[in-house]
């Protein structure tokens, strides 16, 4: 493919970065490449110690995804060695290292998942053991001279834990030194990492030097708030969108984020180019284009890039029956009552997994988020009697609930 002028490469891969460190640099390796015809190297590694991706974990891939468009190769680095360790970055404890076998499973399925984004043909794969275990004792203590430790505790998570006397283990210093030591064995030209992975990204620089090979550019992307517009998408805080979620709940909870999200969703997940998004930013801040509208078509794109069109174009039919027509999914969940007692709601809610606990379904109620059979039901000390009845659970939940026969 003809690559694109080197000017024109950088406002593309400039689209969502927070950082680039050194623009400059990058932009002499863009022109050094388009000179010679040479794909720059593109490194952007992964520790495989939880098998599910979410949408906040594609912006890297996202962005390795336009590498590729650009001509460039794209290094998808499994880090199966680095995953026994475990990233210490954020940490407030020693992490407990996961044996061989659970991380080279939870590779494969986070393959399998990053392939719906980046190219198989144009992707290469490669697994950090390579090199690490072939390394000598002697050459990898040498690696370990590289750098001081006062240079590590520079690190705000191990500064915090050495000055309150919790444990930092060697071996947690050797991680960012091996991320390092990546880049020397892979000869990257640039990685990518989030922004919480500063550190780690610029020692990457460093160790290059000390090993008198040609230094990286690091590209830092922004950690993606989930839906609640708040904090950090995390599975635990439960403000998450998984990539292999039914094609229906990734729809919903995309048009349920804020308009302002939106903008920040569509500049790192959308595939719209850089002129569109400029239009799409007048449009909304004119008028000339409706947030929801815009919502709409952001939730139908990300929904169709891990499902299909038919998917879903079908989850938009099923959520504007429910939400403008008033409709009900088809696939409503079915509690069945076990007697004819009465029976207390926020018990239900919780045993049939509507919610988390008592408390939740208490609270929901109180704010006014459970109908039963279409009203509002904000009592939860009033019980009701056994019987058939179609529950709403905040904006997206149904529960059916039955008598035993």
């Amino acid at each position: 493919m003809t690559m694109l002028k080197p000017e024109e490469q950088l406002e593309i891969i400039k689209r969502g970065t927070v950082e680039i460190l050194p623009e400059n640099e990058l932009l002499k390796k863009l022109e050094h490449s388009y000179k010679t015809k040479t794909p720059l190297k593109v490194k952007a590694g992964f520790d495989p110690t939880a098998p599910d991706i979410h949408i906040g974990h594609t912006v890297l891939l996202e962005k390795m995804r336009q590498f590729q468009e650009l001509g460039h190769t794209v290094i998808f680095l499994i880090g199966d060695f680095t995953g026994m360790i475990g990233d210490p970055t954020g940490k407030n404890e020693l992490r407990k290292p996961l044996s061989k076998e659970d991380v080279l499973k939870n590779a494969e399925t986070y393959k399998e998942q990053a392939f719906k984004i980046l190219d198989p043909d144009k992707t290469e794969i490669r697994f950090n053991s390579e090199w690490i275990e072939k390394m000598s004792l002697i050459e990898f203590a040498s690696l370990g001279a590289k750098q001081t430790v006062a240079r590590m505790l520079e690190r705000d998570d191990f500064k915090k834990r050495f000055k309150n006397d919790q444990e930092v283990s060697i071996v947690e210093f050797y991680y960012p030194l091996i991320q390092a030591y990546d880049s020397v064995a892979l000869e990257a030209d640039i990685e990518l990492g989030g922004t919480d992975q500063k550190f780690n990204l610029l020692m990457g620089r460093t160790i290059q030097k000390r090993y008198e090979k040609p230094e990286q550019v690091v590209i830092m992307m922004p950690l993606l708030e989930g839906t609640d517009g708040v904090d950090k998408m995390s599975k635990s805080l439960g403000n998450y969108i998984g990539i292999s979620e039914p094609a229906k709940d990734i729809y919903g909870k995309i048009l349920s984020i804020s308009d302002e999200l939106m903008v920040k969703y569509y500049e790192l997940l959308s595939h719209i180019s850089v002129d569109e998004l400029v239009k799409l930013k007048e449009g909304l801040k004119d008028g000339s284009v409706h947030p929801k509208k815009a919502k709409e078509e952001l939730a139908l794109e990300i929904t169709e890039r891990y499902h299909s069109k038919d998917d879903a174009l079908k989850a938009k039919e099923e959520f504007d029956s429910i939400f403008k027509d008033h409709g009900v999914p088809d696939d409503v969940p079915v509690y069945t009552l076990e007697d004819d007692k009465d029976f207390w709601l926020p018990k239900v809610l919780k045993d049939s997994g509507s919610v988390k606990s008592t408390g939740e379904a208490i609270r929901l109620m109180q704010q006014g988020g459970v109908k039963v059979d279409d009203e509002k039901f904000d009592d939860p000390d009033k019980k009701l009697p056994a019987g058939e009845y179609l529950l709403k659970v905040g904006k997206r939940r149904f529960l059916k609930i039955v008598k035993k026969k």
